[in-house]
């Protein structure tokens, strides 16, 4: 299992995208909104709903199933943990966003123009079309409103990663990957792999010194 995942390992940056974007369409960051039973997680004042946990594992779920094919069965699934997984990702894209808003983080009505009009799934021969944006957007039942509070929730997820990786220190990463390779090529793969692992314990780091400061609370038990 461990080399099929390192072969798609580029498909993991597309589910971290879909986790994104399913709690924030489906209204992860309600405040009080709902009654108790119906509550998974709560983030601080946030609340994320057992409906919108089983649209994201749902999508998720079919993503994997799409990469791996008959394997990926009730087994596979457990092993993995993907429940625990997925409810965990959707708490911890909460705590950055929560963390963003404390220090000020914002995204401007030129960057969000920017990401929509260079969005491909809005384009026709290569320009943006507004007509293919709104009628996308009235297939998939999302208004203007709500896919703009996507984008610069997703916007201001990225500008907190990209933060938060530039404390990374990367002077110790040329030193090592010499010393393991003297071939160009490897060497720079190799590169790019310790720097990607040091950037993503940074980020894990940060989201878990992070939720010391707010109270989060989960009940497994809605989504066993």
């Amino acid at each position: 299992m461990l080399k099929l995942m390192r072969k798609h390992a580029k498909y993991f940056y597309v589910l971290f995208f879909i986790v994104i974007l399913s709690f924030i369409f489906w209204g992860i960051g309600n405040v009080d909104r709902t009654s108790e039973k119906d509550i998974v997680a709560e983030v601080g004042k946030y609340k994320i709903t057992t409906d919108e946990y089983w649209r994201t594992y749902e999508n998720i779920y079919r993503f994997y199933r799409e990469i791996y094919k008959d394997k990926f069965n009730e087994d596979m699934e457990k092993k993995m943990k993907l429940r625990e997984k997925v409810l965990d990702s959707m708490v911890d894209e909460q705590v950055l966003l929560i963390a963003a808003k404390e220090i000020g983080i914002k995204v401007n009505n030129e960057e969000l123009h920017e990401a929509i009009t260079h969005e491909p799934a809005f384009m026709r021969d290569g320009i943006f079309d507004k007509n293919i944006y709104i009628n996308r957007l009235r297939l998939n039942r999302i208004t203007v409103g709500e896919y703009e509070k996507s984008k610069i929730n997703e916007l201001t997820l990225t500008k907190m990663k990209r933060l938060i990786e530039l404390s990374v220190d990367t002077s110790d990463i040329t030193l090592e990957t010499q010393q393991l390779s003297s071939d160009e090529s490897a060497m720079n793969m190799l590169k790019d792999t310790l720097l990607n692992q040091k950037r993503e314990m940074a980020v894990k780091s940060y989201i878990e010194g992070f939720k010391k400061k707010i109270k989060i609370k989960t009940d497994i038990q809605l989504i066993s």
